[in-house]
């Protein structure tokens, strides 16, 4: 009992945090809903549940995926949290059907909602809920990448760094950031449904959330499935080359991996040195290369292998590789 409370204590606490408030507000907007039938509430309502669900997997998935290797899974379980996202898509993939079928069938067959005071501020209050949520995501990114902001400086560094966050953190930033946009488009659609008497507007509200909720699906997905399958990461292979070349011992790099398992980096390499350094000159070399990559965010494990020098450059950055 004790390991599985150690293990959940290592989960991805935005995402923790946003499943709680997503359901809290998911069954605030529920009980609004189903007392003024109103069809953006519908499909906030669907949304914060589809949120809090998928989030509840991410922080499972993400606490799992720092399990230690063991003799069956010798690689460990890295990999895990991309697996665990690609099948809580799913989840909000499901939710966006239903948002934009219903927002379809308002906008075919318009009916007048009622209690637009409920409406406004069970929304409002959601509104409030989700940009507490947003805020604590981009927080979470500013940490994880190293930087160091407060306040307003925390907004413009998290969607500086946003593509450098873990995935589980990424994902809550996005499903929250059309979260917040989507109650102000819920917002919008009752008020224009009540003051200029077009009621379909409620139901282009609920389409538009559902659209913007397939975007978050899309890229989600895409992302997980290259981490899935173990992806390189093309600029931090050239960061860690730059840092190689500054040891005047390392003539060349013939291979440099570093692949994308989870939310950390396993590094690989192949380094071409001199015939007559001795191996305890090796060793050193090898040593304080492996200590200052391992000093970079998020990377787990560094495998270096030494080979003599054969005189021909082999290795350039992929900008280079892009041109030629």
């Amino acid at each position: 009992m004790r390991n599985k409370e150690s293990i959940f204590k290592k989960g991805n606490r935005a995402a923790l945090l946003a499943s709680i408030v997503n359901t809290i507000i998911a069954i605030i907007k529920g009980v609004a809903y189903f007392f003024t039938g109103n069809v953006a509430m519908f499909a906030e309502m669907m949304h914060s549940f589809g949120d809090a669900a998928n989030q509840l997997f991410v922080f499972i998935g993400s606490a799992l995926s720092k399990k230690l290797p063991t003799n069956r899974f010798p690689d460990g379980f890295g990999r895990l949290v991309n697996l665990v996202l690609l099948g809580a898509v799913i989840i909000v993939g499901v939710m966006s059907y239903e948002t934009i079928k219903e927002g379809i069938m308002h906008i075919l067959h318009p009916t007048e909602s009622t209690g637009l005071l409920i409406n406004i501020s069970v929304l409002g209050v959601g509104f409030l809920l989700e940009v507490y949520v947003l805020y604590k995501a981009m927080k979470e990114i500013v940490h994880e990448t190293g930087g160091q902001a407060n306040g307003l400086a925390v907004i413009a560094m998290s969607f500086k760094n946003f593509k450098a966050s873990k995935p589980a953190t990424k994902l809550v930033f996005m499903e929250d950031m059309v979260a917040t946009l989507g109650g102000i488009i819920a917002i919008i659609g009752i008020l224009i449904s009540y003051f200029a008497g077009w009621h379909a507007a409620e139901g282009v509200a609920s389409v538009i959330i559902g659209i913007m909720m397939f975007y978050v699906v899309g890229n989600v997905f895409m992302d997980n499935a290259k981490g899935a399958l173990g992806e390189a990461d093309d600029e931090l292979e050239d960061k860690i080359a730059e840092y190689i070349f500054t040891n005047s011992e390392i003539k060349d790099i013939k291979t440099l991996f570093a692949i994308k398992e989870g939310e950390n980096y396993h590094i690989e390499m192949k380094l071409e040195i001199d015939a007559s350094l001795t191996v305890a000159q090796a060793i050193a070399i090898k040593e304080r290369i492996e200590g200052k990559i391992s000093e970079i965010n998020g990377i787990t494990d560094v495998i270096i292998e030494f080979l003599v020098d054969d005189g021909v450059r082999t290795w350039f950055n992929h900008a280079h590789k892009d041109v030629n």
